[in-house]
């Protein structure tokens, strides 16, 4: 399954509406009470970045989904370098099963889950994904927060007419994989002018090591597989 950029832009913006109506109005008056004059503020950026900040001057909580994190989660191939995909199958969200979904609805509760996390004064630097993170994380999921915010993404999506597919994936064998590679080998990864293209030095259980060409001369990337294409 794949989605047009206007598709996972509109999809992002309901994620947005879900955050909003789903996860934050329940939890705005305890956040309130430690930092009064709190408030969310959703986007939908451009690139794949997907973050959460906090700007304390303001007193603003900005989740911003990237139109191109939420055209990679529709594809195993792609989906599966996320660190949602890792969340969901290490820590059994959602049953342990990814879907694209349970890709987007999990990263709905991930972003805020650093939300909480940050006004709990639970994040600090260069410990951003620690224990207090995933506490958070997995009371958002035992709790039932994480099934109200699929089902209520599932129904927004299905009332706008947006696919939105909760069929599992089959995830690629890294195995087969490792084998269509082989050293010297020249390949390519990123799209249009985020394009790299190089030469595999080294083959890993899960990526490939490679010496950037060209533009990216003198640089060297570690690459999950399913990145990877043969270079024209």
């Amino acid at each position: 399954m794949t989605a047009s950029k206007a598709q996972a832009h509109l999809l992002g913006q309901l994620m947005c509406d879900t955050t909003r109506d789903t996860l934050w109005q329940p939890a705005a008056g305890w956040i309130r009470e430690r930092l009064p004059g709190s408030e969310l503020v959703c986007r939908v950026g451009s690139g794949q970045a997907t973050y959460h900040r906090f700007d304390r001057q303001r007193k603003q909580h900005l989740i911003t989904y990237g139109v191109r994190m939420i055209e990679a989660k529709h594809r195993p191939e792609t989906a599966n370098g996320w660190l949602s995909s890792r969340e969901i199958q290490k820590r059994g969200y959602f049953g342990g099963e990814l879907s694209v979904l349970n890709l987007l609805a999990h990263t709905c509760c991930h972003e805020f889950a650093h939300l909480l996390q940050q006004s709990a004064g639970q994040r600090f630097r260069g410990s951003v994904h620690n224990r207090h993170f995933y506490a958070i994380l997995d009371e958002l999921h035992e709790s039932g927060g994480a099934d109200k915010t699929r089902r209520a993404l599932a129904e927004r999506s299905h009332d706008r007419g947006i696919p939105l597919s909760d069929a599992a994936f089959v995830l690629p064998d890294p195995g087969h994989q490792r084998e269509c590679w082989q050293v010297g080998e020249a390949v390519a990864f990123g799209k249009g002018q985020r394009e790299i293209r190089g030469q595999i030095i080294r083959i890993n259980r899960k990526t490939c090591t490679v010496d950037g060409t060209g533009r990216a001369r003198g640089v060297r990337y570690r690459v999950p597989l399913q990145m990877l294409r043969k270079a024209g």
